[in-house]
């Protein structure tokens, strides 16, 4: 070489290999300008993906339920399928001495003063009852009534008004994500007056649902709808003795609700998608306003030239 000097030729390394591969090139922070108008899109941006990223968060958090219909296949021959019922009511002007539940279904059940599970407390001083039991129906239409059918000794006067605090099928869903009005319909009924010995009569239609937890455990339960009336009754020349009845029928559909929360891959693929997104219609932004601005200077030099 000219001068005694020698030139020596540097192997590339495989990191200079490796950088060819960089599509991210970055650009010396010299060359580049900041703008006001940029630094308020930047600004904007930044607020707008730390509201979206808060609301996805806790969207990934909380649990969705998700409910489908379906028709549960028969029950083999000679098999009917149990309910268990839960009953809340008072009698404010019906002792407790008198009051009973009587059961009956198209299978032929009769059952008179049920006294399985049954709770009596006096309330107004001894004059009315907290009549609380749990009992089980066959899933075959049937009724459950109060009456005083049980009574050794019937009253001189007969009045069923009465407030019904709570009734309830299947098993409780107490503090569940699917607990709604639907499966304790009846819940804080207003009392409900009779005048003149009149019998109450609530037509209930009963819904089997299952209700499955993110664990995978099942519970069931029933909802159902109610219409109700009330009336005076006589038979072969005499009035008949008031009640009240609960008169059900069942569903073929089940409804099925299913817990599910919202899968890990999908919130990041949301986060990626808002982050990304976001910074590129940001960079279209700000790219307009800087060129809409470089228009209308380049515009205003051209007048003054």
């Amino acid at each position: 070489m000219d001068g005694g000097t020698t030139a020596v030729l540097r192997r590339p390394s495989a990191m200079d290999a490796l950088k060819r591969f960089d599509v991210y090139r970055k650009i010396p922070k010299d060359l580049t300008q900041p703008t006001t108008a940029g630094a308020a899109v930047s600004i904007v941006s930044g607020l707008f993906i730390l509201t979206l990223l808060v609301t996805e968060f806790v969207s990934f958090l909380s649990i969705d339920v998700k409910s489908e219909l379906f028709v549960e296949p028969p029950l083999a021959a000679g098999h009917v399928g149990k309910i268990p019922v839960f009953l809340n009511v008072s009698t404010p002007k019906l002792k407790c001495e008198f009051v009973g539940l009587d059961i009956q279904d198209e299978m032929g059940r009769h059952e008179v003063g049920v006294t399985g599970d049954t709770e009596k407390v006096e309330i107004n001083d001894g004059e009315g009852c907290l009549f609380t039991t749990t009992f089980q129906i066959n899933k075959v239409p049937g009724n459950f009534h109060l009456s005083t059918h049980s009574a050794h000794q019937q009253p001189t006067e007969i009045d069923f008004s009465h407030e019904i605090h709570s009734l309830t099928f299947g098993q409780r869903l107490e503090g569940s994500a699917a607990q709604s009005g639907a499966f304790d319909a009846m819940k804080g009924t207003p009392l409900v007056q009779g005048d003149g010995w009149p019998s109450f009569d609530y037509y209930m239609k009963i819904v089997p649902s299952i209700y499955q937890a993110r664990s995978g455990a099942e519970t069931r339960n029933y909802q159902y709808s109610y219409a109700t009336k009330s009336y005076s009754s006589y038979g072969h020349g005499h009035r008949v003795l008031p009640a009240v009845w609960f008169r059900y029928d069942m569903s073929p559909i089940t409804v099925k609700y299913t817990e599910h929360r919202q899968p890990f891959y999908h919130f990041i693929t949301t986060i990626c998608a808002i982050v990304g997104g976001t910074f590129t219609v940001a960079g279209i932004i700000d790219s307009i306003i800087n060129t809409t601005i470089n228009a209308i200077q380049k515009a205003r030099i051209g007048k003054l030239s």
